[in-house]
């Protein structure tokens, strides 16, 4: 009977060991396997200094219990008589619940830790081959494979060896285990053995020498006829045989076949799950041609797969290859054979873009629900700093022997050793990466089961902490750890790339060591600068000397150029940031500004790198960078302060020049804000991903330019009047907005479509009336005009009653008397879109309520005004495409363009408005949502000729941002055409797929007009 104080006492005791469970734990305790020592403080101790005593007790009743007769009182004595082997196995029990059952099923297996008891002997390959060479079928392998596990994890769990020894006597573990698997599978098919040579290469972690406890073991086969039917087919040819090529062709045929069979029974041998478990999934599918491709190639399949069709991912992978086991002779021809592939992988077209995708991707796929316990693939996650390591590996080691190393670990230093990586980025680094994958080992090593998931449980989070030496409050202090390291990763992620090239051109402390020239133009030309002489060339003036701007600018760069490099044209990018710096890098605002506002930094290399026309309005006026770094400063005005600002403006100009150079220096000012909001929104930024809604930026943009252009038009206007004729002109003068001026719909390059409209005043004379008129517009458009480093507005008058031939300002009355008498269907469907939008607003409202009736005519259209529309529609088709232009990609008057939505919208408003009051709007996409509303279109079909619209207006908006002159098709070079897929949302490379995507699209909405506009 147990004495309660005593009983009281040793809960306490236990409670203080770090028991969690004191009650079981004083339970346990009394069991009789453990009576020689339950009592014996040192056990105690031990069990308390394990990553979890419970499970450690619990563990070690298991096996006491599970010794065969006889053999107890050994387990016990040894266990409290040599503390080395004491701390291996409570220190396995108390962190890995899948070897203390392991141990239970194989109650001896624990003599396996007394081999390495001396804490500087370390097994390697030929050891663990040793421990595996009594298996001879796949269940004794798996047994064995634990047994050498459990001496690892007891090693490691104390200490003995630091995380990348772990790693690397994993590996070690690994290939012992093919070695063996294939030794079983050979004697289970030796006549497949003896017609085959079979290589087994190791990929990923097992080939890099850096593998996990849990994880699959990627691998690629290569195999070749056996030298006897080589020397037999020899022998053929020599003795005058035709039938030499036909056998030898034959042979190794019959050779691949005996190869697979083998290679598929290797990896039953490590896969399949038994009592025992499973040893590890063999993964073949980083293979040519992965799992569609044949599991096992001859060496000369596999080059000439490399040589024509293999991807930038394929050669970073071979990155780790490593001939583990089977053929030794042809395992190493293979890695001699590809190694020069390798290393010529960084000058492949789109490289780092390539690899960059590839990791965006796998951060892509992580369900976000895990993404912030993704201790491998999320940001700031063990792929983050392999995928970086391995680049730079790429890159540089073409040239540098000394960095071929697969070796995650090794690489790093060997790139720091070399210069081309900062030695304290390096050890910071090596120290968030060591960490990374002690969490990853302690984590898979409690059930043996393969996961990068940071537990969840406070009681797994517990025993994770402690077992990594944090004891104090383990769970806090793991997770402030672990975010502490993760975030140093996210941080040297990219300034690895960049801050070396700035060392290159900038002195270094003391004992650094410099990148040359040549590596600092590699890295920049494999980071996609067409340029790299030019770019170390900005980099030296940005980054040079002792003043504060270039301390500033030496803080910034590195992020900034991974933005550039992540745009169509970052040798753009970085040249306009030289120039906006030599323009304002005297400012104080403006290096406060990049400084200290986050997201400015990263607004002004989206907008100079993004194409001609922002940087080119940013130049004219580089204080406009302020606006970068307002939260309210890409927020488009209202038409009615973009027309106050303007002509206070002009009313503070001493003549009609001034003026007018004052209103377009506004408008400079606003379209730059416009370009800026558009660039940011849909490239995105790291904070805020790309707006989804791309007919929202549409309209954006449209409101924003037309409102700009009608304030620019008034004040014009103003300046034009004032110059003249003082605060009154002779006759009331408006002026209309037509086409997309009228319909808020004006991109970046549209001119300004208008009518103008005037009514002489009382008791003016109507000639002298019309004479000033014409003056006015005269002046506007010579004000509006003339060369200055602006950029000009054009007004075009077109479209007015009779075109060009006709009059260019009319009275109202001369406007109704003509649309009385001579209108035509076209120019009825012309005036759908008009507004007023400069001048004298009650002549304007006057204008609309006069053009009303023709553009929603009462009744709707007859069937002759129908026949007209489309034949004009029609002979629009023939006539006006420009000769040699692609009909599928001409975004205006191209299949399933501008021109076809528009006149299908149109019809339906001409046709219905007179009973649809919703259709009565200039704008397309709300006359075709009050279509489709009303039942006139089915909503479907009103989707698809929307998002046609909205696309074919990104295009041409995209055009004109990326080369700052407007044109209605895709361009033609291929870094402008690059720049307009990342405007679009397409990734570098993938400008197929977006004409694939753009042809798709309009195909589609042709299909409806030819429904609703043709045959409606």
């Amino acid at each position: 009977m147990t004495v309660p104080g005593r009983r009281s006492s040793t809960f306490t005791m236990l409670l203080r060991s770090g028991f969690t469970d004191p009650s079981a734990a004083a339970r346990l305790l009394e069991s009789d396997a453990l009576a020689p020592v339950r009592t014996d403080p040192v056990l105690l101790d031990a069990l308390g200094a394990t990553a979890d005593p419970d499970l450690a007790l619990r563990g070690l009743v298991r096996l006491a219990e599970a010794q065969p007769a006889g053999e107890r009182p050994g387990l016990l004595d040894t266990l409290v008589s040599s503390k080395p082997l004491r701390d291996r196995l409570l220190g396995v029990l108390g962190a890995s619940e899948a070897l203390a059952d392991h141990l239970a099923r194989h109650p001896r297996d624990w003599h396996a830790l007394v081999t390495y008891e001396a804490a500087d002997l370390h097994p390697g390959l030929a050891e663990f081959e040793q421990g595996l060479a009594e298996a001879h079928d796949p269940v004794a392998l798996r047994v064995a494979y634990r047994r050498c596990l459990l001496s690892i994890a007891a090693r490691d769990v104390c200490g003995t060896i630091d995380v990348a020894q772990t790693a690397a006597e994993l590996a070690d573990l690994a290939t012992a285990t093919l070695r063996a698997a294939l030794r079983i599978a050979t004697a289970a098919a030796p006549e497949d053995a003896a017609r085959c040579r079979l290589a087994v290469i190791a990929m990923g972690k097992c080939g890099g020498n850096e593998l996990n406890y849990v994880s699959d073991v990627d691998v690629i086969f290569v195999a070749e006829a056996a030298q006897a039917a080589n020397a037999a087919n020899a022998a053929n040819t020599a003795n005058g045989g035709n039938g030499g090529t036909t056998n030898s062709t034959a042979d190794e045929s019959k050779a691949l076949q005996a190869a697979t069979r083998l290679a598929s029974h290797l990896m039953r041998i490590c896969s399949e799950t038994t009592v025992e478990g499973s040893i590890w999934p063999v993964d073949a599918n980083l293979r040519p041609e992965g799992r569609n491709g044949p599991l096992v190639r001859t060496l000369s399949s596999h080059l000439a797969y490399y040589q024509r069709w293999a991807k930038t991912w394929e050669f970073q992978a071979l990155l780790k290859a490593r001939a583990v086991a089977g053929d030794p002779d042809l395992g190493a021809a293979y890695i001699d054979a590809i190694n020069p592939l390798v290393w010529q992988a960084a000058e492949r077209e789109n490289f780092v873009a390539d690899v960059q995708q590839m990791r965006r991707r796998v951060v892509d796929n992580i369900p976000a629900s895990q993404v912030d316990r993704e201790l491998k693939l999320g940001p700031g996650g063990l792929r983050d700093v392999e995928f970086a390591v391995q680049l730079l590996q790429l890159v540089h080691g073409r040239s540098d022997a000394t960095l071929r190393s697969g070796t995650t670990l090794d690489a790093l230093h060997a790139l720091a050793a070399g210069g081309y990586v900062g030695r304290a980025d390096a050890a910071q680094l090596n120290d968030a990466y060591r960490f990374l994958r002690a969490m990853e080992h302690r984590i898979q090593l409690h059930r043996l089961r393969r996961t990068h998931l940071v537990p969840e449980d406070e009681a797994d989070l517990r025993r994770l902490g402690r077992s990594l030496g944090l004891r104090t409050e383990p769970v806090v202090e793991l997770n402030k750890a672990w975010r502490r390291h993760a975030t140093v990763v996210r941080r040297l992620h990219e300034k690895l790339f960049y801050r070396p090239l700035l060392d290159a051109v900038a002195q270094l402390a003391p004992g650094e060591t410099r990148l040359s020239p040549r590596a600092a133009g590699q890295r920049l030309e494999a980071l996609g600068y067409a340029d790299p002489a030019a770019a170390l060339r900005h980099l030296e003036a940005l980054a040079s000397g002792v003043t504060r701007k270039a301390a500033i600018q030496r803080t910034l760069l590195p992020v900034m150029l991974g933005w550039f490099a992540d745009s169509a044209d970052p040798d753009a990018g970085l040249l306009g940031f030289r120039k906006v710096s030599d323009a304002l890098g005297k400012t104080p605002w403006y290096l406060r500004l990049l400084r200290d506002e986050g997201a400015a930094a990263e607004n002004l290399a989206r907008v100079l790198s993004a194409g001609r026309l922002a940087p080119d309005l940013l130049m004219r006026a580089p204080e406009a960078v302020a606006l970068l770094g307002d939260p309210e400063g890409l927020q488009p005005r209202t038409h009615e302060a973009l027309e106050q600002e303007v002509l206070a403006a002009v009313g503070r100009a001493d003549s009609a020049e001034a003026a007018v150079t004052a209103a377009r220096g506004v408008r400079r000012r606003e379209l730059f804000r416009t370009a800026a909001a558009d660039i940011i929104a849909s490239y995105g930024t790291e904070d805020s991903p790309a707006e989804e809604d791309h007919g929202t930026l549409v309209d954006r943009v449209g409101r924003a330019v037309s409102d700009l252009t009608a304030a620019t038009v008034a004040g014009a206007l103003r300046a034009a009047v004032r110059d003249q004729w003082g605060d009154t002109l002779p006759t009331r003068f408006a002026v209309i907005g037509v086409g997309r001026f009228g319909g808020h719909e004006l991109g970046y390059g549209s001119d300004a479509d208008v009518l103008f409209v005037h009514e002489p005043r009382e008791g003016v004379d109507e000639q002298e009336a019309a004479k000033a008129a014409q003056a006015v517009i005269a002046e506007m458009r010579r004000l509006l005009q003339l060369p200055t480093a602006d950029p000009p507005l054009l007004i075009d008058a077109d479209l007015r009653p009779e075109g060009r031939s006709g009059p260019l300002v009319r009275t109202l009355a001369s406007y109704a008397a003509y649309y009385r008498r001579w209108s035509l269907t076209w120019e009825s469907q012309a005036l759908l879109r008009a507004a007023p939008v400069a001048g004298d607003p009650d002549l304007g409202r006057r204008f609309i309520d006069l053009i009303d009736p023709l553009r929603y005519p009462s009744g709707g259209l007859d069937d002759d005004a129908v026949r007209e529309i489309r034949r004009l529609k029609a002979r629009m088709e023939s006539e006006r495409l420009p000769r040699g232009a692609d009909p599928t990609l001409h975004t205006k008057l191209g299949r399933g363009g501008l021109s076809d939505v528009e006149w299908t919208v149109q019809l339906l408003q001409m046709r219905h408005a007179w009973t649809e009051p919703a259709l009565r709007t200039t704008r397309t996409r709300e006359a075709l949502a009050a279509a489709r509303t009303a039942g006139l279109i089915p909503a479907e079909e009103a989707q698809i000729l929307d998002e046609a619209w909205v696309l074919a207006t990104r295009v041409r908006n995209a055009v004109m941002l990326v080369r700052g002159r407007a044109g209605d098709t895709f361009p033609t070079e291929a870094r402008e055409l690059g720049a307009v897929g990342r405007y679009l949302g397409y990734a570098e490379g993938t400008v197929g797929e977006m004409l694939d995507d753009y042809r798709r699209t309009t195909r589609r909405a042709r299909a409806v007009v030819d429904d609703f506009f043709y045959a409606g």
